[in-house]
């Protein structure tokens, strides 16, 4: 039997529109990743490109946050062994409607209204979204300077097929009712559509954050569709928020460290050599010749945090001496003996506002 020409250009035309709505995003070009790419690349390329992309760098950017969320939804499945392999074969949209209904193909037809007509006589609406869904994440010191994986178990609310169906895409439409010979009436009704069931069942996930260093405290790491389910659209977005745990020796304040000292009057009087143990477990040497008096603060170039967005720089680290003063008392000898070496008779008692600097 011979096609007709035009049923034949028809049915190239439908094959082309089919096999554009399965492939969606192409991931790997998001990525700039080559398709046979480990995950450990995929990674690599994601944090370079997450600092880049980031919507706080690229303000003036209208897309910077569609870019952004590409770049999410990208790394979230090809990240992803299952998810990867069902990318692979069916696309993105493909993916998608497999997962939901078990055949890629099975919506497209109804949507597209191609045998029998209909169609969508509704318009492009804009799909509804779950709520995102923000979390703190604490890490310490230690994981901000040198970064880490961390794994977090999420219980996700997943939608699965159910038996029967249920009233999806309600609008409102103006209805227009016959009263009487040249008579109508307009009222606005809730029209809804039959969707097939569903239900939603809570699953364990187990999400790798990978803490970058020199990341601050309250930035934010996004899990593309990660956050609440929403029946008749995307889920949210899972937003991991950093907050840093409290740390028994060093303080930060942006890429600078701050700590504390503990020296003896002797030390305090003739002079110390130390090592202080850094975050990553390196050590940096500290030693004073000269007298060092109580809250004396000496500075060290390039011992802070690692700069997020070029970890090759360092803040500085500030280290503040406290004196501890002997608690025995001297005898009369000891004294004589320590006025002669200190020769500060001349020195009277001050009495001034020390809040004002004076």
């Amino acid at each position: 039997m011979r096609i007709p020409s035009h049923v034949s250009v028809c049915l190239i035309c439908l094959v082309y529109c089919i096999a554009d709505c399965l492939s969606g995003r192409d991931f790997y070009k998001i990525l700039g990743v080559s398709k046979n790419a480990n995950v450990n690349q995929i990674k690599k390329a994601y944090r370079k490109l997450a600092k880049d992309l980031h919507p706080d760098k690229n303000k003036g950017d209208a897309k910077a946050q569609e870019k952004f969320q590409d770049l999410g939804a990208a790394y979230e499945v090809l990240s992803d062994t299952e998810k990867r392999e069902k990318y692979d074969k069916f696309g993105e949209e493909g993916m998608k409607q497999n997962e939901m209904h078990g055949d890629p193909f099975s919506s497209f037809f109804g949507d597209f209204g191609f045998f029998g007509g209909g169609g969508n006589a509704r318009g492009q609406q804009e799909t509804p979204k779950g709520a995102d869904v923000t979390i703190d994440l604490e890490v310490t010191l230690e994981e901000l300077y040198s970064g880490n994986f961390v794994e977090v178990v999420r219980n996700k609310p997943v939608a699965r097929p159910a038996s029967g169906t249920r009233k999806c895409n309600c609008r409102q439409e103006m209805v227009t009712h016959q009263m009487g010979p040249g008579r109508f009436q307009m009222t606005q009704n809730t029209v809804c559509d039959q969707c097939p069931n569903i239900q939603y069942v809570t699953e364990e996930k187990l999400l790798e954050i990978e803490i970058e260093a020199g990341m601050q405290d309250g930035q934010k790491h996004t899990f593309v569709a990660e956050g609440e389910p929403h029946m008749d659209g995307e889920p949210g977005d899972l937003i991991v928020r950093i907050v840093t745990k409290p740390h028994p020796v060093f303080e930060r304040r942006g890429n600078d460290l701050y700590c504390n000292v503990s020296i003896s009057l002797q030390e305090a009087l003739t002079g110390f050599e130390m090592q202080l143990k850094h975050l990553d477990g390196h050590f940096v040497p500290v030693s004073r010749e000269t007298t060092t008096w109580p809250g004396a603060r000496i500075k060290k170039k390039d011992q802070g945090m690692p700069n997020y967005e070029n970890n090759d720089q360092f803040g500085t680290l500030f280290i503040t001496f406290d004196v501890h003063f002997p608690k025995e008392a001297f005898s009369s000898e000891d004294k004589e003996t320590l006025k002669r070496i200190l020769k500060q008779d001349s020195v009277k008692p001050k009495v001034y506002n020390g809040l004002r600097g004076f």
